[in-house]
């Protein structure tokens, strides 16, 4: 009798051993999952803040700093939701004042800045610094508008201004680096930038054949392949006469035409 007593009793302990460690297990599974979920928000944070610092030097509109306010306060709710008491109430005092700042915003109805007043800026590393915000800033808007956070009319018109400054920055640097070698006299580098600008060009004046930003760069880029080929030919006039050479031989030997 003793004997089953004590198999009961060791069989109960193994029991509650296997529970403890389950309970365990379970413990530190939901805590795994809490911090895991504190990082994602953290790091959604960390990123908008630092495209929200960039979007110093671009005109972006109200309508867009709302996008990036509305997902940095959606992510500190979500961070109260799992933080622990001691960082609950550092998130909790940033989402009241960001709250407060997207109340203000909505009430300012200001129109949204003028692209015509964007200047590239001369540092490389901005350049590449805005280039990468607004490729980011592109997917962050997409990313709120497949959630169904972002009205369909103020999506379509923000996706439509970043295209719109992705083009400026792109070939105004293109150019900017056309008169870079030109500087140095590498002509043949000058030449693929502004030819590469101009094909760009052209393939979105066939969409947008009354955009003026699109005209005026257009004929720069023109103005500036004349100067790099009149410089081509005033410092190295070889490669000129062989060119021309070579377009006297391709004559000689083309087809005869039948008459």
């Amino acid at each position: 009798m003793i004997f089953y007593l004590v198999l009961i009793l060791i069989g109960a302990l193994l029991l509650l051993v296997i529970g403890i460690n389950i309970i365990q297990q379970q413990k530190d599974r939901m805590e795994t999952e809490r911090r895991n979920e504190l990082i994602r928000q953290r790091a959604i944070l960390e990123e908008t803040e630092a495209i929200l610092s960039n979007s110093a030097m671009l005109p972006c509109s109200n309508q867009i700093i709302l996008v990036l306010y509305r997902r940095m306060n959606d992510a500190l709710i979500a961070a109260v939701a799992v933080a622990s008491d001691k960082q609950k109430g550092e998130y909790e005092r940033r989402q009241s004042d960001l709250a407060s700042q997207i109340d203000s915003l909505s009430k300012n109805a200001a129109a949204a800045p003028p692209l015509e007043n964007f200047r590239l800026p001369d540092n490389d590393k901005q350049v590449l610094l805005l280039v990468q915000s607004l490729k980011k800033l592109k997917a962050i808007l997409r990313a709120e508008n497949n959630k169904g956070k972002v009205d369909p009319n103020i999506f379509s018109q923000e996706e439509k201004r970043i295209d719109n400054l992705q083009l400026r920055i792109n070939v105004d640097s293109m150019l900017s680096r056309a008169r870079s070698a030109i500087g140095i006299k590498q002509y043949g580098s000058a030449k693929q930038m502004v030819t590469k600008a101009l094909t760009t060009l052209n393939a979105l004046k066939a969409q947008s054949p009354n955009d003026p930003f699109i005209s005026k760069k257009a004929d720069e880029a023109k103005m500036l392949l004349d100067e790099v080929m009149g410089a081509q030919k005033r410092d190295d006039p070889i490669p000129a006469a062989k060119e021309k050479s070579e377009d006297d031989l391709d004559i000689l030997f083309q087809q005869k035409k039948k008459w």
